[in-house]
């Protein structure tokens, strides 16, 4: 038992201290640049694509989360006559 906590522990050091080599690109400064130049959108689109994607979904849901609120709430206000 001693043996396979040891190994386990050996493992574990290794795949740590591996992964620690990977450095990731450093792109703040890109970054920086895009968002700030002045290219007539606003910062929320800026992002391109991804961000105008979501931004639409956003507001999709919101109005289809607005308009199923008020339908219900004229349901709610005007039951049904049996």
């Amino acid at each position: 038992m001693f043996r396979q906590l040891l190994g386990l522990r050996l493992l574990s050091r290794r795949t740590i201290t591996s992964s620690a080599r990977r450095q990731a690109d450093n792109g703040v400064k890109e970054k920086q640049k895009l968002f700030q130049e002045d290219n007539g959108l606003p910062i929320h689109l800026k992002g391109g694509v991804k961000d105008a994607l979501i931004y639409r979904f956003t507001m999709a849901l919101t109005v289809f989360g607005s308009g199923y609120v008020v339908y219900e709430l004229f349901t709610a206000a005007m039951p049904k006559k049996a």
